[in-house]
């Protein structure tokens, strides 16, 4: 005779991780994404960190320009099906900027003076193995972490709010950077 005590009580789903205990919230991979392009993707802050400049104030005020602008847009694109493709795009963009501006020796304050083509880098860049390895570390990576994390399913109604909140939030993020930016 088999003991059937933990299948008939109930308590075997107390002892084993469930799904909305494993999976991150929607939200926990804008934020993450959004910080990562606010920082990590940001050539102002490393100019900043490598004491190349001492403008700090464009430094943080692009901080919360990008993830502000980042974080609402992903936000907005926070369902369970476009979520990863719009993260995807978020970072190679992010990469695709940061080599630019790395690569031209242009100011941050170029992000919001210029037009984009002069953002973007040369295609002979992505030979060299600075352009390669920088590539690697600011959107190949994160990307493949992307797409192997699961998302916690939410229903129409709180998706809608965590995304409109989400938005809102980094809205006021992208305000405050904008004051701090003139």
């Amino acid at each position: 005779m088999a003991l059937r005590l933990f299948r008939t009580t109930g308590y075997s789903t107390l002892l084993m991780p469930g799904e909305a205990r494993v999976r991150p919230h929607p939200a926990r991979l804008v934020l993450w994404a959004s910080l990562w392009l606010a920082l990590a993707s940001n050539v102002g802050v490393w100019r900043l960190l490598l004491q190349r400049s001492d403008d700090w104030r464009n430094a943080v005020a692009s901080v919360l320009l990008i993830g502000g602008a980042s974080g609402a847009v992903l936000s907005l694109l926070g369902w369970r099906r476009t979520i990863k493709p719009a993260l995807t795009l978020a970072l190679i963009a992010g990469f695709l900027v940061a080599d630019g501006l790395w690569s031209r020796q242009l100011p941050i304050a170029a992000l919001w003076q210029g037009p984009p083509r002069t953002w973007m880098p040369d295609w002979a860049s992505f030979l060299r193995w600075q352009g390669l390895a920088l590539g690697l570390v600011l959107a190949v990576i994160p990307i493949v972490a992307v797409w192997n994390a699961q998302v916690r399913r939410l229903s129409g109604p709180a998706q809608l709010r965590s995304n409109l909140w989400g938005a809102a939030l980094a809205g006021a993020l992208f305000f405050a950077g904008a004051l701090l930016a003139h």
